[in-house]
């Protein structure tokens, strides 16, 4: 008998998605078809999940769009209405800037900003995150946003897994590039947003191919190497039921369910420092 692999509170998940929109339907049926289990809390949690990962596949789009550059932390620039550049490289939001206005601001004048691609992978999350609660939440939660390499707020609650061929679309994935050139050593791996089944967005790279990342990181080995550039196994995404609180209109979740354990994917998390990482 076929396991139930999608489930709401304790009940098989059994929903007429034909009228949901293209991306959401993908994703639902690529979790139900899956060898694993996924648990949510409510109808509200899965479909709030389905919303944040289009908007931050939207957000990824968006970004390669905007015109923004790839840069090392050492020329790194900002638009200096909305953001202070510190000694590292890294953004500081100005006193007199909102948060929703400093992430949108990267959008709107992307010629005026260039930065490395972890940066770029944070920003894309934040501006999904943005586009999916309520933004006087947004501006509460992210008050003081610095943006630099991995660095992000304890409120975006990243949470880490292990199992590369089980990501979805809104997933953040790295390929790494083991024996890359010392002296370009910007190209030791690539940061990336999934997009759909083997379409990725890198920050310098743009929307291709696994195929075509590896590819890029293999030009910048160290000579004569033949370790090929490789997709690993990390997957990190937001914690979806924390966020889906402060979602537009949504009832206020069970405390008591936010502070559990909660059973993802068939595990639980653990928290160190800012990141969140989920034991099988």
């Amino acid at each position: 008998m076929k396991q139930t692999l999608i489930r709401i509170g304790d009940q098989e998940a059994v929903l007429e998605v034909g009228s949901w929109p293209a991306l959401w339907q993908k994703i639902y049926l690529s979790k139900k078809n899956s060898p694993a289990l996924y648990r949510y809390v409510s109808l509200g949690h899965l479909k709030f999940e389905l919303k944040l990962r289009t908007a931050i596949v939207e957000a990824a789009k968006a970004l390669r769009r905007s015109g923004v550059q790839f840069e090392t932390f050492e020329r790194s620039h900002c638009n200096g209405h909305y953001w202070n550049l510190n000694s590292k490289g890294g953004f500081e939001l100005r006193r007199d800037v909102t948060p929703a206005e400093g992430i949108r601001d990267i959008f709107a004048n992307g010629s005026l900003y260039g930065f490395e691609c972890a940066t770029a992978i944070v920003i894309v999350l934040y501006k999904g995150v943005l586009d999916s609660i309520q933004e006087t939440d947004f501006n509460r939660m992210f008050a003081d946003l610095l943006l630099y390499d991995w660095h992000y707020d304890s409120d975006l609650r990243l949470i880490e897994k292990q199992g590369a061929p089980q990501s979805f679309p809104g997933d953040v994935l790295y390929f790494k590039n083991p024996d890359v050139n010392p002296e370009q050593i910007e190209w030791q791996g690539e940061n990336t947003i999934k997009l759909e089944e083997d379409l990725y967005y890198g920050h310098g790279i743009g929307i291709v191919s696994s195929r075509e990342i590896i590819s890029k990181l293999n030009r910048h080995r160290i000579p004569g190497s033949m370790v090929s550039a490789y997709l690993t196994d990390q997957v990190i995404y937001p914690d979806f039921l924390y966020l889906s609180q402060f979602e537009a209109g949504s009832s206020e979740v069970n405390p008591e369910v936010m502070q559990q354990a909660f059973a993802v994917d068939g595990g639980i998390t653990s928290q160190i420092g800012r990141r969140r990482y989920l034991l099988a």
